[in-house]
């Protein structure tokens, strides 16, 4: 068993040590907001906050967080982000949007004034192809706009 606290809540997985999270998530806990993409850590659907970090989730496994606080897209449903990405009109086919977030909240809350470059530069690493990079890009710029500074 791996104890952690997803979302603020404590959980316990029964899936073995070398279980990827994203399948905990996913399968064990009914999580799907965070998605699989590629497998291999390089496109972000699949981005949690590990104790505030992003972290690709299919690259991680279960036995490796045991006591740490991983937060998901379902976490972050009051963040600023959430509401920016529905003004914004942020999602197109929305398969990136749940990693995009979660990496748009990392950045704000490491930086709740981000720059336009800053932003693109924390956004960098996530994957997406169907063109809602400019309306994403400017829901994190509103989002900031409402952060606590």
């Amino acid at each position: 068993m791996t104890a952690l606290t997803v979302n603020g809540m404590k959980r316990e997985s029964a899936s073995p040590p070398t279980t990827k999270l994203l399948d905990v998530l996913r399968g064990e806990f009914g999580l799907t907001g965070s998605r699989f993409g590629c497998g291999e850590e390089q496109c972000g659907a699949c981005l949690v906050l590990v104790d505030g970090a992003p972290v690709q989730s299919c690259g991680r496994e279960i036995g490796t967080l045991g006591g740490r606080a991983v937060t998901t897209i379902e976490g972050l449903q009051d963040h600023p982000i959430i509401a920016a990405l529905i003004a914004e009109q942020a999602g197109q086919c929305g398969y990136c949007l749940s990693g995009m977030a979660v990496a748009a909240a990392a950045l704000l809350a490491r930086n709740p004034a981000p720059t336009r470059a800053e932003i693109v530069a924390a956004l960098d690493p996530q994957l997406c192809r169907c063109g809602a990079h400019p309306r994403i890009l400017r829901a994190v710029e509103r989002a900031a706009n409402g952060m606590p500074r």
